[in-house]
C-alpha cells in the first residue's frame, strides 16, 4: 500500500493534471477544435462523451488520477506488492484528494476571482 506522503503527492499531481486538461489555456485550440467538431456532428455518442469528459473536473480528475497512480506503481515496481482491491482504493483517495483540491480551487476563485 502507498504510504500518505506518496498518496498526497499523487493526489495534488492529480488536481494539477486536472486543471491543465480541463482549465488550463494552453489545451485550448484542442478543446475548441474537439468541442466544434462534436457541434457540427452531433449524432455522434463518442465524441459527445469526449466533449463531456474533457470539460467536467470530476470524468478528468477521475482517469487522469488513475492514470498517475498506474504509472507510479509500474515505474516504481510496487505493483504486484498489494492485491487490486487496495489499489482501487488508493485510486479513490487519489481522485478524492484531486477533487477536493478542484472543489476548493472553485469556490476561492468565486470570492477572490
Amino acid at each position: 500500500m502507498i504510504d500518505l506522503t506518496h498518496l498526497a503527492l499523487l493526489g495534488l499531481a492529480g488536481y494539477r493534471g486536472t486543471q491543465l486538461a480541463v482549465h488550463d489555456t494552453i489545451l485550448d485550440p484542442v478543446r475548441d477544435r474537439v468541442i466544434a467538431c462534436n457541434e457540427a456532428h452531433q449524432d455522434s455518442t463518442l465524441r459527445t462523451a469526449v466533449v463531456t469528459l474533457i470539460s467536467c473536473v470530476y470524468c478528468t480528475g477521475w482517469w487522469v488520477s488513475g492514470a498517475l497512480l498506474a504509472t507510479y506503481l509500474l515505474v516504481t515496481g510496487t505493483f504486484d506488492q498489494a492485491p487490486l482491491l487496495v489499489h482501487g482504493l488508493e485510486w479513490l483517495a487519489i481522485a478524492g484528494l484531486a477533487v477536493l483540491l478542484n472543489r476548493l480551487d472553485d469556490m476561492l476563485g468565486r470570492v477572490h476571482g
